[in-house]
């Protein structure tokens, strides 16, 4: 007799290619395995679905970093297709990883912490290095900073470390925001001049030694787990190459329908 079985991420998450590909692998006796937890118990932890109305007026499902809106996109085509969840809202995880861009941006806009360099095209809070762990006082205000760690808004943490791979990564989502912010690197912070292999992993103003420096602490590193996002999600945007080749694998298309999604090019 044929198992019903469902088991499920305790959250959302980077995991979702693992889940999707887990879901293709199981056996034919079990006719349900793994997707997201939406329980409202669980919803009411996380604060996964939340409208965000002082810096955006939209709904999304909610995590804070912005590499896990971008990391399963670099692979999964999701413009069009719902899970259960996404059809109860109307919404996509596409659709969902453009608002969490968006999000970002207004909340850097608002710079509720009052941090140094953050507007309209420096944004961009995520998984990163940063310069502490460390607290200084910088303007009469005590400030403390952190190493590694997954940054995100609006309810933090939050210590002015921005990664501009976050934002490079974003290219696919919302291309009206992303490009003017590389710009803006670029052309304006010099942040491409000295550095041979693209963008630095993250910069932070506040934390600055010199008045007039507006990157202030700048990372020493090239991380390939943030150069690879920003090379694949380039393409992407140009021409939708990786999403092609993966609606072509008959094991994600499998994984996809098995986790319930539907519609578009599924």
């Amino acid at each position: 007799m044929p198992l019903d079985i469902g088991v499920f991420t305790t959250t959302y998450s980077i995991c979702i290619l693992v889940v999707v590909l887990g879901n293709a692998s199981c056996p034919p006796s079990i006719q349900r395995c793994c997707w997201l937890a939406c329980s409202p118990v669980r919803d009411s932890l996380t604060k996964r679905w939340q409208t965000k109305r002082r810096f955006v007026r939209w709904q999304m499902r909610y995590i804070g970093a912005l590499f896990t809106h971008q990391f399963p996109l670099i692979w999964i085509d999701f413009r069009g297709i719902q899970d259960a969840f996404m059809r109860d809202k109307s919404n996509d995880y596409f659709e969902n990883s453009r608002r969490a861009t968006y999000v970002q941006r207004q909340y850097a806009i608002a710079n509720p912490l009052g941090f140094k360099g953050y507007s309209a095209n420096c944004w961009g809070l995520t998984a990163c290095q940063g310069p502490g762990p460390d607290t200084l006082l910088i303007d009469g205000v005590e400030r403390q900073f952190f190493s590694y760690g997954a940054r995100g808004v609006p309810f933090g943490p939050d210590d002015g470390t921005i990664a501009p791979s976050a934002i490079v990564a974003s290219l696919p989502f919302a291309a009206e925001i992303v490009l003017p912010a590389i710009d803006y690197f670029i052309d304006e912070l010099k942040f491409h001049d000295l550095n041979p292999y693209g963008f630095r992993t993250t910069i932070n103003p506040t934390c600055a030694t010199k008045p007039d420096d507006a990157c202030g602490w700048v990372s020493p590193w090239h991380f390939g787990i943030n150069q690879g996002p920003m090379v694949l999600m380039i393409e992407n945007y140009r021409s939708g190459l990786l999403w092609r080749l993966m609606r072509e694998s008959p094991d994600l298309v499998r994984g996809l329908k098995r986790a319930g999604f539907s519609g578009g090019w599924l």
